[in-house]
């Protein structure tokens, strides 16, 4: 077990990439399908560790190690670049837990879905497992560093993916979401520099620590750094607000909320299914844990005074993604739509700063991962029989393909919110959480004293209004779909095989798990967590 606790999350991250280079020797494309399927699984059955090792009752709720009574554990480091006391640091907590199962599982099921590639498959299944090592890494990573390291690296794994293997105007998708990731990557960077000089002096050369300032994120988040920042630093009101926007921006590029989602809609419909599934399942997440692990802890004053534009873009967001959902003919854009809808619940919900609000989001981040690779493998299955995605060309699929068409039927109720399953949690508690930000005892009425009231109860009464759309459109795509007199092009259709109910069974399984019993299947693992983040608000 020690040795567990000690190397497990390391062998997480690198297990990955070690399969990468298998796959490059491989001999075969049997060979190299085999040898990607068996690290996805090995490393899913690795991370299904953790719940043997995580201590979810661990601390007191402080945002520091468990060997100080916190909350981040199985802690492991080692000297990178000492000459500016850069660290390989690794740790997990209530808030990577879920999303380094989710990755794992997700990239298991995306492997599988990926076994109809023959383009290229050694270079496509090599990329796709240094993916899986960048996403890793980017959620363990507790120096800012190390984490700015990963970010970047699954960004260039992504690039190829879709620019190679995606569809018509897959270069085109491929750049775009290259720029736009690496807008948001020169802000990160900024802040990284910015907050590591100002740490100098908040954390100076010693005897024990002969280099001055950290990378630590769980330092930075500390009280230390948080009480002297500004008094021993002498970080203005002004430069905290600048880095926490730049950090925003960085992240909130990569959730994505509007005005800055144009990406995802051309990166969806061109990449290929498998890797759609890991776009909007995962990365899309990146941005979410961002916020909550540096935007919020690291500058939690800034964040509270910025609370309205945040919150009014994560409104926009769940509306306009909605409306934009609800005027698509093609299938697959109307699914990235949709995420950008259902992310902006994210936004929201960190913005508002409440307990329910918090829990909700990160919540959401699961949920979605769930439905939305579902909802894009759903699009692929029926793309490789009709080849084509239009909305208006389909109708009665019911008849055809029943098993099919249930499958289809959980994705969509479980992606409109519907009671019993894992989109309702998210959407309900971030709706609590908005309203709840309206009490007298709220974070932002206490900081605002009082004058944030109308704009509270305003934001959150139209950001209900997303819930309808988001049934409205849904329900209208079921329709459309699967409904119907039975098309003679569509008759001679085969019903789904057993490598896509491989996929779907175990997605449909958790989201009805999910919606049924969140508290034992998330909240268990992140209330230590969420206590903890709220403590460095107040």
């Amino acid at each position: 077990m020690d040795f567990l606790s000690n190397w497990l999350l390391t062998i997480l991250i690198f297990l990955p990439c070690v399969g990468a280079v298998l796959v490059l020797f491989a001999k075969g494309r049997d060979a190299v399908r085999w040898t990607a399927l068996a690290t996805t699984i090995v490393t899913f059955a690795l991370s299904l560790l953790l719940f043997a090792t995580f201590d979810w009752h661990q601390g007191n709720g402080k945002y520091a190690y468990a060997s100080e009574g916190g909350v981040v554990q199985m802690v492991q480091q080692a000297a990178w670049i000492p000459a500016f006391n850069i660290q390989y640091k690794v740790g997990i907590d209530g808030l990577s837990f879920p999303l380094v199962i989710l990755s794992t599982f997700i990239c298991l099921l995306a492997c599988i879905a990926s076994w109809n590639i023959d383009k290229m498959l050694k270079g496509y299944m090599a990329l796709f497992l240094f993916l899986e090592t960048g996403i890793l890494g980017v959620f363990l990573s507790l120096d800012f560093f190390l984490f700015y390291v990963f970010f970047e690296v699954s960004l260039l794994p992504m690039y190829f993916l879709i620019g190679i293997w995606g569809g018509p105007r897959k270069e085109y998708a491929a750049i775009k979401f290259f720029l736009y990731t690496l807008v948001g990557s020169i802000g990160l960077l900024i802040v990284l520099i910015g907050t590591y000089l100002y740490s100098r002096s908040v954390f100076p050369a010693t005897a024990g620590n002969p280099v001055a300032g950290t990378f630590d994120l769980v330092k930075l988040a500390g009280p230390e750094f948080q009480a002297k920042v500004m008094s021993v630093a002498g970080m203005t009101s002004a430069v905290m607000k600048t880095f926490f926007v730049l950090l925003m921006i960085g992240f909130l590029i990569k959730v994505p909320a509007v005005p800055l989602h144009t990406w995802l809609p051309d990166a969806h419909v061109e990449a290929p299914t498998p890797i759609s599934m890991i776009l909007a399942a995962i990365l899309l997440k990146m941005g979410g844990y961002g916020i909550f692990r540096i935007a919020y802890p690291l500058y939690p004053n800034a964040g509270k005074e910025l609370w309205l534009l945040f919150a009014i873009i994560g409104v926009v967001s769940i509306i306009y993604g909605a409306l934009c959902a609800m005027s698509q003919t093609d299938f697959k854009k109307l699914v990235a739509y949709s995420s950008v809808s259902h992310m902006g619940f994210v936004t929201l919900g960190a913005a508002m700063m409440t307990d329910a609000g918090v829990n909700g989001a990160l919540f959401m981040m699961i949920a979605h991962g769930i439905t939305s690779a579902m909802m894009f493998f759903i699009v692929g299955v029926i793309y490789d029989r009709a080849h084509h995605r239009e909305l208006a060309r389909f109708g009665g699929i019911a008849t055809t393909m029943p098993v099919y068409t249930g499958f289809s039927t959980v994705a969509c109720m479980a992606n409109l919110g519907l009671p019993g399953l894992c989109g309702f949690v998210g959407e309900v508690m971030v709706l609590i959480g908005s309203f709840q930000a309206a009490k007298p005892d709220s974070i932002i009425m206490q900081y605002t004293k009082g004058a944030a009231w109308p704009y509270i109860m305003t934001l959150a009464v139209i950001s209900c209004f997303g819930v309808i759309l988001t049934a409205g459109y849904m329900l209208w795509t079921i329709q459309r779909v699967f409904f119907g007199p039975e098309k003679n092009e569509y008759r001679g259709f085969p019903e789904v095989d057993r490598r896509e109910i491989t996929v779907l069974t175990p997605l449909t399984v958790m989201a009805i798990a999910l919606g049924v019993l969140p508290t034992l299947t998330m909240f268990v693992f992140t209330q230590q967590t969420v206590n903890a983040l709220f403590k460095l608000f107040s």
